[in-house]
């Protein structure tokens, strides 16, 4: 997926925050001023993009997981939708506290979730049982339903709006994670590894640099299914080989062997001087 300036442009991803809103941070990454409000560089959000999706693409390869969050009501919609079409975790409607960094607690809350589903499925349990079970799974399935797949912690993490999720941004922080986000003017880009400076509020912006990390990621999927499909291949040609030599090396020994039994036996003159009468007198 290639990106261009007028598509940056039309999805309105260059506008910032109010000037008086502004995280001096960000500097390097606005344009100008316009109206009290403060124009992102495109050019620097399309570099940083590219670099973002780059790495992005690698962590996939390798096949380990990215973290999707974003609770925004303009963006919840947009990242989950993403996420399932990658097939990678996401948080999407309340971050829990210690999500990350006490993620035993959590796996115990997705097992209880899990089993809910077996009990909600017995015949043995009353109707008002059920109903009860089903709510308690709804609410759950709302707030850890996108991490039920999750078996161990994320290699990374992307966030819409780091201000608004700054527990999630802690927490992978602490754990060392990778971070990728969508930073705005009134952000500090430095909390971040890969900062995509971006206006994080308006959901066309958000929609489009989604889009863009979703295409990353499923590349890096895609070349890790051509990756085992080339080293599978690779195996059976090695395989071919020694089975090759093994069989070349037996026909020798075999051709050798006879050889061997060849100069072993007695020749046809030799035979006949054997089968010879003995003269006599000697």
């Amino acid at each position: 997926m290639n990106l261009t300036n007028k598509e940056l442009l039309d999805a309105g991803v260059h506008f910032g925050h109010l000037k008086k809103k502004w995280n001096p941070k960000m500097s390097p990454y606005i344009f100008m001023e316009r109206k009290g409000i403060h124009i992102i560089d495109l050019n620097k959000t399309m570099s940083k993009l590219e670099e973002a999706g780059n790495a992005m693409r690698q962590i996939a390869r390798s096949g380990k997981k990215i973290l999707f969050v974003a609770t925004k009501k303009q963006a919840k919609e947009l990242v989950a939708r993403n996420a399932q079409k990658c097939n990678m975790p996401f948080v999407t409607e309340r971050w829990l506290g210690g999500m990350l960094t006490n993620f035993a607690t959590i796996r115990k809350s997705v097992k209880k979730m899990q089993s809910i589903d077996k009990m909600v499925s017995e015949a043995s349990i009353t109707k008002k049982e059920r109903l009860m079970l089903e709510r308690e799974k709804a609410k759950m399935e709302r707030v850890i339903g996108g991490i039920a797949g999750l078996n161990r912690t994320p290699a990374a993490i992307f966030i819409v709006d780091i201000a608004f999720e700054h527990i999630a941004l802690a927490e992978s922080r602490k754990l060392g994670m990778r971070t990728f986000a969508m930073v705005d003017t009134n952000s500090d880009p430095t909390k971040v590894d890969f900062p995509i400076p971006a206006n994080d509020d308006a959901s066309k912006s958000i929609q489009l640099i989604c889009d863009y990390i979703t295409e990353c990621v499923i590349q890096g999927l895609n070349d890790r299914k051509t990756d085992k499909v080339e080293s599978a291949s690779a195996v059976g040609k090695e395989a071919e080989v020694e089975d090759g030599d093994k069989e070349h090396q037996g026909t020798g020994r075999r051709m050798r062997s006879r050889r061997k039994k060849d100069e072993g036996a007695p020749g046809a003159d030799d035979q006949a001087k054997n089968d010879a009468p003995e003269k006599e007198g000697e």
